[in-house]
C-alpha cells in the first residue's frame, strides 16, 4: 500500500498546501537497485574528519577509495560556500576526555546545511565498556545521544545518521559496515548504532559484489512478505536459498522459489521433529547450511485480560520455542557451517511493548536474550547471530490496520514514513554477508526511526 502522504509531497503544489494544514512532508527516500556494486558512490562527495585520538580512520580512507566517491578531508581548506556533500564520515574513536566532544560541533557545525537529499553520515566511536577509564567512557557514550538526535534533525531531507562503535582491535573489520550505512540499502536504517567487535575469526575471502556466491541460506516463513523479500535479495547476491513454511502454503512457496531458482520446503516448524527435519534436508542435500533467517512468526492480539490461551500458546510455540529448538540441532550438530550467519526477526514490540501484545512482545524479547547470548558464544568458529527489529513497515497486515493507528505507525518516526519489505531484507542481507564478520550480538532497528522505544 503506496503512501499518500509521500506521493503527494513529491508534488511542489500539493506539498506546499500539506505545508499549510500541518502535515508531515516526507521525503521520497532513494533505495539501491540490484546487488551489490563496488563502486557504489560513483559521483558522489564524501567530506572525512577525525578527532585528534582517532584510531580508525585509516581505515575509514581506505574503504572509501573503494567506493568510486571524491572524498574530501575536513583538516583541508574550509568548504567552499556552494559546496554540497552526499555523505559526511566523522571518527570519533579514541577520545580520552568529555572535552574533545567538542570535535563533532567543530566537524558537523559548518557542514549542516550543505547535505543533499537523503544524505548518509556515519560517526564512529569507541567502544565504552572497552575503555580503561571513566572519562573516556563517557566520551565514547555521549556520541550516540549527538547521533540519534542529529538524526531527527535531518531525517525530513530522507537523510539518516548512523553510528559504528569499535572495539580496540576492530578497527579492520569496519569496511562492510561503513559501505552498508553508505550505501542506500541502508535507507530506512537510521539514528541506529551497530557494535563491531575484535573477537572471532574472519573468513579470508571478503568480497564486496556477489558476497553469498556458492552459500546456502535457510529462510523460515519464506512464502509472502518480508520473508520472501529477504530470500530474493539473497538469492541477487549468489546464495541459493531454501524457503521453509507451512504445507498450507506450499503453492505459494513453489511460486515464491520459482522466481529466483530457490528450494521450497513445506513444514511446520512447530511439529515435534520439525528440527530433525530441518537438519537432515540441509545436511543430505546441501552438506550443511550458511545462513539461517529465523523469519517464521504470527500475531494474535488481545488484551492480556481478554486473551485466550491457545492466543497466548500459538504465539509462543512460533515465534520462540521453534526457534530455540531448531537451533540447538543445527548448532549442536555443527549443520551451520564456519563462518555462518544467524538473523532473526525481533521487533520494536520487543524493545518497546505494545498494547495488546503481550504474547508478541514476550516472544521478541526473548528473541534479543538468545542472540545477545548466542552472538557471543558461537564467536570461537566464526559464526555470528544478530536480530533486526522492523518498525512501521508497509505490508499486507499494516494495511489492514485502522486509518488512525496506520497513519501514527507512519508518521512517529524521523522519516515521517513506513518502510517497505526489502528494507528489512537489505539489512538482514548485510547481517549475512562475510565482511560482517565483526558485527555479532547486535540488535539492528530498521524502523526510520521510530519514536515508539527510541
Amino acid at each position: 500500500m503506496s503512501d499518500y502522504l509521500v506521493r503527494a509531497a513529491s508534488n511542489p503544489t500539493l506539498r506546499n498546501v500539506i505545508k499549510t494544514v500541518g502535515l508531515p512532508t516526507p521525503a521520497e527516500l532513494a533505495r539501491a537497485e540490484g546487488p551489490y556494486q563496488d563502486r557504489f558512490l560513483d559521483a558522489q562527495t564524501v567530506l572525512v574528519g577525525a578527532g585528534g585520538r582517532a584510531s580508525a580512520f585509516n581505515e575509514v580512507e581506505k574503504t572509501l577509495k573503494t567506493t568510486g566517491a571524491t572524498v574530501e578531508r575536513s583538516d583541508r581548506p574550509r568548504p567552499r560556500d556552494d559546496a554540497k556533500y552526499d555523505a559526511l564520515v566523522f571518527d570519533a574513536t579514541g577520545m580520552d576526555d568529555v572535552a574533545e566532544l567538542t570535535a563533532l560541533y567543530e566537524f558537523f557545525h559548518p557542514v549542516a546545511r550543505k547535505l543533499t537529499r537523503n544524505a548518509r553520515v556515519v560517526v564512529l566511536a569507541s567502544l565504552p565498556s572497552a575503555m580503561d577509564n571513566l572519562q573516556a567512557a563517557v566520551a565514547a557514550r555521549a556520541v550516540e545521544g549527538f547521533v540519534r538526535s542529529l538524526a531527527k534533525e535531518i531525517g525530513g531531507f530522507g537523510s539518516t545518521v548512523n553510528m559504528l562503535y569499535v572495539e580496540p582491535g576492530a578497527e579492520s573489520r569496519i569496511a562492510a559496515p561503513l559501505r552498508f550505512f553508505l550505501s542506500d540499502y541502508s535507507t530506512f536504517v537510521d539514528g541506529q548504532p551497530l557494535t563491531v567487535t575484535a573477537g572471532g575469526p574472519m573468513p579470508e575471502a571478503v568480497p564486496t559484489t556477489q558476497p553469498l556466491q556458492n552459500k546456502v541460506a535457510l529462510v523460515t516463513g519464506g512464502a509472502r512478505g518480508i520473508g520472501a523479500a529477504t530470500a530474493n535479495r539473497l538469492a541477487r547476491e549468489g546464495a541459493h536459498v531454501v524457503c521453509l513454511d507451512i504445507p498450507q502454503d506450499a503453492e505459494t512457496l513453489e511460486a515464491t522459489v520459482g522466481e529466483f531458482g530457490g528450494t521450497a520446503l513445506a513444514l511446520d516448524i512447530t511439529d515435534d521433529n520439525a528440527p530433525r527435519q530441518i537438519a537432515d534436508f540441509l545436511t543430505e542435500k546441501f552438506g550443511g547450511v550458511d545462513i539461517v533467517i529465523h523469519n517464521a512468526g504470527v500475531t494474535r492480539d488481545k488484551t492480556l485480560a481478554n486473551m485466550p490461551e491457545h492466543y497466548w500458546d500459538m504465539v509462543l510455540s512460533i515465534n520462540l520455542a521453534a526457534i530455540v529448538k531448531v537451533d540447538a540441532v543445527l548448532t549442536g550438530e555443527q549443520v551451520i557451517n564456519e563462518h555462518g550467519r544467524v538473523v532473526c526477526l525481533c521487533s520494536i514490540g520487543g524493545i518497546a511493548g505494545n498494547r495488546g501484545q503481550t504474547n508478541y512482545g514476550a516472544t521478541k524479547a526473548g528473541l534479543i536474550g538468545f542472540v545477545e547470548r548466542r552472538g557471543v558464544t558461537e564467536r570461537e568458529r566464526g559464526v555470528t547471530v544478530n536480530a533486526v527489529a522492523p518498525g512501521f513497515i508497509e505490508t499486507r497486515m499494516t494495511a489492514e490496520m485502522p486509518f488512525g493507528v496506520r497513519e501514527g505507525g507512519r508518521r512517529l518516526s524521523s522519516l515521517s514514513q513506513g518502510g517497505e519489505p526489502r528494507d528489512v531484507a537489505e539489512a538482514i542481507t548485510f547481517l549475512v554477508t562475510p565482511g560482517a564478520g565483526g558485527v555479532s550480538a547486535n540488535v539492528l532497528r530498521v524502523c526510520g526511526q521510530s519514536l515508539i522505544g527510541a
